[in-house]
């Protein structure tokens, strides 16, 4: 790995300083407690740490399980370009989990507490076992990456053997708990609105979150590809967003049947937040994301396949704040407002992921290299003559 360097750009120094921020009101957190510096009270105790930092961290970081089985399990070989970005997405994901999760926790310093007293029948123990279990694993699976990186070729090697059964625990591990988040709100059939209570949200959570995680893969590639001048995989991305569209479908399908079937459907028509709610959400996230993709100049046009992929991402966010914020206000009787310190904290750790997705691209062998051709090969090392490309494996093989 050569010497690092990395020039503080104007976008670069705005992270960092919401970072510091971010830094400062988490440690202002820790030192004088939740109540000095949240909105969250003994009738509300989630927030937005949990809906967005947790909640809808886990559905974004799903393109890791996603890609890992396309590529390591179904062999499907076309995607091997995108399973290490998704995979240090993923790692990124849940470390702002952890992070959201240690500033939400009343008492922080017994997280660890699950992992030694175990309650087999409680939904958060399951969640929190997986959880941590899967960080691990996410960890390992991007530990190849970090020591190739760092030269470690041979060191490398020896982590990529594991990588197929580490994918299949990955996996297990990634389901489980993706569904099992949806399972904590079937417990409240009378607080939760039921717009969103069903005895189906489990399968509701893991649907989106199948949906999504190649969606975040997509807009990443996007910005990536931006960011380091690198051609964007608009053919290999459209294929992807086939599973995506399929998948939304399905969920779109199921979720309007439920409501139906349970008797809720009429809730939509009754004016009031949570159908509003409703309807920026299965719109702006469901249904124009489903007619941009069935549309058939999309898969060929790189703004239409982003804009679709950037919606399907909006709709999981604002479901997973749908589910733990909106439709508990009203029959909870308290109306909650993000304090600035909870704002300020869940900026702060976006701000720091895309600070280390950013180093990862440059410094470890992230991607693919450039073909040694094109112009946009030219102006990326021309822009970044100290990164390394990836070094290949001794088998022949840099995956």
């Amino acid at each position: 790995m050569k010497k690092l360097r990395w020039p503080i750009s104007r976008g670069r120094m705005i992270l960092l300083i919401l970072v510091a921020q971010g830094v400062f009101s988490m440690v202002y957190r820790f030192a004088f407690g939740l109540g000095s510096c949240t909105a969250l009270t003994d009738r509300f105790p989630w927030g937005l740490w949990i809906a967005f930092d947790v909640m809808a961290g886990v559905a974004l970081a799903a393109g890791g399980f996603v890609l890992a089985g396309t590529y390591y399990i179904f062999n499907l070989k076309q995607f091997r370009p995108l399973v290490k970005p998704a995979v240090l997405t993923a790692f990124l994901g849940y470390l702002m989990v952890v992070f959201g999760l240690l500033c939400d926790l009343g008492r922080p310093l017994v997280i660890w507490h699950p992992l030694v007293f175990w309650q087999e029948h409680s939904a958060m123990f399951e969640l929190s076992i997986c959880v941590s279990m899967y960080t691990t694993v996410l960890f390992l699976e991007f530990s190849p990456i970090l020591l190739e990186g760092l030269g470690k070729r041979a060191w490398a090697e020896k982590m990529h053997r594991a990588i197929i059964p580490l994918a299949i625990l990955g996996i297990v591990l990634s389901t489980m708990h993706q569904s099992s988040l949806g399972t904590l709100f079937v417990l409240m059939p009378y607080w939760l609105h039921h717009l969103w209570y069903t005895p189906l949200l489990p399968w509701f959570f893991l649907l989106t979150a199948l949906a999504v995680g190649p969606a975040m893969v997509t807009v990443e590639s996007y910005l990536c590809a931006r960011s380091l001048r690198r051609p964007f995989e608009l053919t290999l991305l459209g294929r992807l967003s086939r599973f995506t569209r399929w998948v939304l479908a399905l969920y779109l399908g199921v979720r309007c049947f439920d409501l139906w079937q349970r008797g809720s459907l009429a809730l939509a028509l009754v004016p009031s937040l949570e159908s509003v709610a409703f309807y920026l959400e299965l719109t702006a996230g469901v249904i124009v994301p489903l007619f941009l993709f069935f549309w058939p100049t999309t898969k060929q046009n790189t703004g239409q396949l982003v804009t679709a992929n950037a919606l399907v991402v909006l709709g999981v966010i604002l479901n997973r704040a749908n589910v733990a914020v909106t439709g508990l206000i009203r029959t909870k009787g308290d109306i909650y407002v993000p304090s600035l310190s909870e704002f300020s904290v869940t900026i702060g750790l976006v701000a720091l992921a895309i600070l280390g997705y950013s180093l990862a691209m440059e410094y470890l062998p992230v991607l693919q290299a450039l073909p040694a051709a094109p112009a946009q090969a030219r102006a990326a090392a021309k822009a970044y003559p100290w990164r390394e490309e990836p070094l290949p494996s001794r088998s022949g093989s840099s995956s």
